[in-house]
């Protein structure tokens, strides 16, 4: 059987009663702990309750000292209001005291001129009745002398009056014809003095040379040797340069030069430029060709605009679209009868300002009526249409003056020329063309305008004989006296100067000139 140590039992005892003695200890310990703590906050509890009781009564006694002192500002301020109010309504009653004595014053003074206007009233009525019944009296007088008047001429007075007015009405007629046909004569006479003066003069300060465009360029070679170069095995350079230029080369035995014929001259330039650039660089094939008309191209279009710059500032027009400067630009490649249109251009834009500053008119407005009159004829051969009804849709797409738009319009006569800038330009257009060495044309179309122009005259009945005269600038007419009178002379002129307009193209005027000579011859025996 297991048997204990006595001395065991005795420590296990000892353990046990020093545990519960602990836990004894701890009790106790813990519950005088709390109750001290319960203690303290009890105390600080109440001290915390003394304290918010006298925060609160502080605060209502200040509460009550602001209150105290904002009603005695608000009276304050009231009192104040008040004094105010009672200072303004004594200073409102004051003036409207002045202004009742103002109005008061004004009365009596209206009163008085009412009073004056009714004697004047009176005065002046009794004068309206002492006229009335003289302008009686007067009407009497005259009806007894009007009565008198007709009994002794015979006449009543409407018959008289009748009869004087168409008496003064015939003589103010005559007197009125002599007068205009002599201010007509004199201001015909005046206005072509003047006229011949002022273009002379504009001939004179416009003085131009002029150069005949003509279809071909000349390219000069380095040697003939080039020539094989630039036709290209089997031809194919030739062939490139052709289609990608749109010109034709001539290659034939002219001594180191090739020719470049079209008559485009845009084209002509490109194909040049390019035959040029080929020839110092020395490399000739299809790729090389193609790039260098691709350059020539780009700087053609450069100098286009140089042109078009160039041709603005000689004039001393300015403002003008962008597009309208390439345009002008485009001129320079552009011809009419030989002549170069942007030269052609920038001299009537010359000629017509000298012109516009002689008649004291606008100078800058001519000007650029005359350096625009032909823009029509840069894109005419891409749009259909006239130059002229072209060029002047082109002004008002890019908003032009209205009256640079109608002398456009009015300088072949396509309209009638409603403005003096108009019918300057058209002068100034007709000028520029005539000169001599201007424009040329060649010798088979001379001819045939030659014989077209005597056709028309010789079509006409009473016509015996016409001649073309002054390199077509004149055709005179000999006509046959027993069919055609003088004063059907005239109307004879008109219809032959208007069926050349209508039929012939040329350039600046053509003159009309008939003859009528009646002979008699007699021999003496």
């Amino acid at each position: 059987m297991f048997k204990i140590d006595p001395i065991t039992i005795a420590l296990i005892a000892g353990v046990v009663v020093l545990a519960i003695g602990c836990v004894v200890t701890y009790k106790v310990g813990f519950s005088s702990g709390v109750k001290h703590r319960m203690k303290v906050a009890e105390k600080e509890l109440g001290s915390a309750e003394e304290k918010a009781k006298s925060i609160l009564a502080d605060a209502e006694k200040a509460a009550n000292s602001k209150k105290r002192e904002a009603l005695l500002e608000a009276k304050e301020e009231n009192q104040r209001l008040r004094q105010e109010l009672d200072r303004e309504i004594k200073e409102r009653r004051s003036e409207i005291s002045k202004q009742e004595n103002r109005l008061n014053q004004k009365e009596e003074v209206l009163d008085k001129k009412s009073d004056n206007l009714e004697k004047k009233e009176q005065s002046y009525t009794t004068k309206l009745r002492a006229l009335e019944k003289r302008e009686a009296e007067i009407a009497e007088i005259k009806l007894k002398q009007t009565e008198e008047l007709e009994r002794i001429s015979g006449m009543t007075r409407d018959e008289a009056k009748a009869i004087l007015i168409r008496e003064i009405e015939m003589t103010a007629r005559h007197d009125a014809a002599v007068m205009v046909k002599e201010i007509e004569q004199e201001a015909k006479d005046t206005a072509e003095r003047k006229a011949k003066n002022i273009v002379a003069m504009s001939i004179q300060k416009v003085a131009a040379d002029h150069v005949a465009e003509t279809t071909v360029s000349v390219v000069n070679l380095p040697n003939d040797e080039m020539k094989g170069r630039i036709i290209g095995r089997e031809g194919r350079n030739i062939r490139t340069i052709e289609t990608l230029t749109g010109v034709d080369l001539i290659i034939d035995d002219t001594p180191e030069a090739v020719i470049v014929s079209s008559f485009d001259p845009v084209r002509r330039e490109i194909a040049k430029m390019t035959l040029e650039k080929l020839i110092v660089d020395g490399r000739i094939h299809p790729a090389r060709i193609e790039e260098s008309v691709e350059k020539s191209r780009k700087e053609v279009e450069a100098i286009i605009k140089q042109e078009g710059e160039n041709a603005a500032f000689t004039t001393g027009v300015h403002g003008l679209h962008p597009e309208l400067i390439k345009l002008l630009g485009k001129l320079r490649y552009r011809t009419s009868y030989g002549q170069n249109v942007l030269k052609h251009s920038i001299e009537v834009s010359h000629l017509a300002g000298v012109m516009a500053g002689e008649l004291g008119m606008d100078v800058n407005l001519a000007k650029r009526a005359g350096l625009l009159h032909d823009i029509g004829k840069a894109v005419d051969h891409e749009i259909e249409g006239s130059h002229v009804t072209i060029g002047a849709d082109i002004a008002g797409k890019f908003r032009e003056n209205k009256d640079v738009v109608h002398a456009i319009m009015a300088h072949h006569g396509d309209v009638e020329a409603q403005t003096i800038v108009a019918t300057l330009v058209q002068a100034a257009d007709a000028i520029s063309a005539a000169r001599p060495g201007a424009r040329r044309e060649n010798l088979e179309t001379y001819i045939k305008r030659l014989q077209k122009l005597e056709e028309i005259a010789n079509e006409y009945n009473g016509v015996d004989k016409s001649f073309a005269i002054q390199a077509g600038r004149e055709i005179r007419i000999m006509v046959k006296p027993e069919v055609v009178n003088d004063d059907g002379m005239i109307i004879v002129a008109k219809e032959i100067a208007k069926k050349i307009e209508d039929e012939l193209e040329y350039p600046g005027q053509i003159k009309v000139s008939l003859i009528r000579e009646t002979r008699a011859v007699d021999y003496a025996k």
